[in-house]
């Protein structure tokens, strides 16, 4: 027996970042050999309006089955990127080009078998 929900995938206060995740957990049912998938949910929120969650570049994708537990939704922008345009700052992280970035609380559903 499967399960469907919505969880929120916030990317941070601007101006954000290029990926994040979020844990959905509670899923005593789900196996290490269950089928997840996660999509975007066209519903505004108190960052986006409904229209963006249409339009922007967001890829999803659901995984790292936790059995008896849950699973993890990844998102990432993805944004043409362009070679160069990262700088790095003093802790050696690289900060991508602000056009890699997303900000804010996105909405998503889920589901598993």
């Amino acid at each position: 027996m499967g399960a469907t929900g919505t969880a929120d995938l916030d990317f941070g206060a601007f101006p954000g970042k290029s990926d994040t995740s979020v844990a959905v957990t509670g899923q005593s049912g789900i196996v290490a050999g269950s089928l997840v998938e996660a999509w975007i949910r066209p519903v505004a929120t108190a960052d986006h309006l409904a229209d963006e969650h249409l339009v922007e570049n967001i890829k999803i994708t659901a995984g790292n089955i936790i059995a008896g537990t849950g699973f993890t939704i990844y998102g990432f922008n993805t944004t043409p990127h362009f070679p160069g345009g990262d700088k790095i700052d003093g802790n050696f992280t690289v900060q991508p080009s602000n056009n890699t970035l997303l900000y804010g609380v996105w909405k998503v559903n889920w589901a598993w078998l």
